[in-house]
């Protein structure tokens, strides 16, 4: 017959249940966590005099008290800015002012030297026929020379009323900002720069130079 000694005991609530890594002793956190903090203490120690020196060492805000004003001071600058700026206002009045005057005064100028050209070809057609060769013209010769004087001296009203105004400066002292020689003449007994002769009349504009006048010169000495 054969032991039962040895049998192995097959009942499971007998067996032993095998062990499992569930069942290994658990660390203790709170223990792990004080660790990990006592290591992160000193660090925040080491920072903290660094941040207190820093706040040592900066300099302290320096706040700066407002000026007094003078009320006096204040009045007198405000009356010298009104002052100024009145006279700015009465310079620029009568800038435009005369901005107005020259544009009405000098706007016809283009057109005043266009006319004056006509006044010249009527007064060469004039001087063409002397006084003493009209004895023989024909009535209708006449009547058409006394019609080209009587309109170049419209003309020349006209030009005047406009503030246009002829230089003719026989026997007067050259100008060169007037006056514009044609030519020089020696031994005519004149003072030297003295105009003898008119060959073109200039013209004035209100105190502008329409067009110099062209004139002969005398040249003794």
């Amino acid at each position: 017959m054969m032991s039962h000694e040895n049998e192995t005991d097959t009942n499971p609530e007998n067996q032993e249940a095998p062990k499992t890594e569930t069942d290994a002793p658990k660390a203790d956190t709170s223990q792990i966590e004080a660790s990990h903090k006592n290591t992160e203490e000193p660090s925040k120690s080491e920072e903290e005099p660094t941040e207190k020196k820093s706040l040592e060492e900066a300099p302290a805000e320096v706040v700066e008290e407002p000026e007094e004003i003078d009320p006096e001071q204040q009045i007198a600058e405000l009356n010298e800015k009104m002052l100024r700026l009145a006279a700015e206002l009465e310079n620029t009045r009568r800038r435009a002012e005369r901005d107005k005057s020259d544009a009405l005064r000098y706007g016809v100028t283009g057109f005043a030297r266009d006319m004056v050209s006509v006044g010249d070809n009527l007064t060469r057609a004039l001087n063409a026929i002397e006084e003493t060769d009209r004895e023989g013209l024909s009535d209708n010769m006449v009547n058409l020379l006394e019609g080209v004087g009587a309109t170049q001296r419209d003309l020349m009203a006209a030009l005047q009323r406009n503030g246009v105004k002829p230089i003719a400066p026989e026997g007067e002292k050259f100008d060169p900002n007037f006056h514009e020689a044609m030519y020089e003449a020696p031994g005519t007994g004149q003072d030297n720069g003295t105009i003898i002769e008119v060959v073109e009349i200039g013209y004035m504009i209100g105190d502008r130079l329409l067009r110099a006048a062209k004139v002969g010169v005398a040249k003794d000495g």
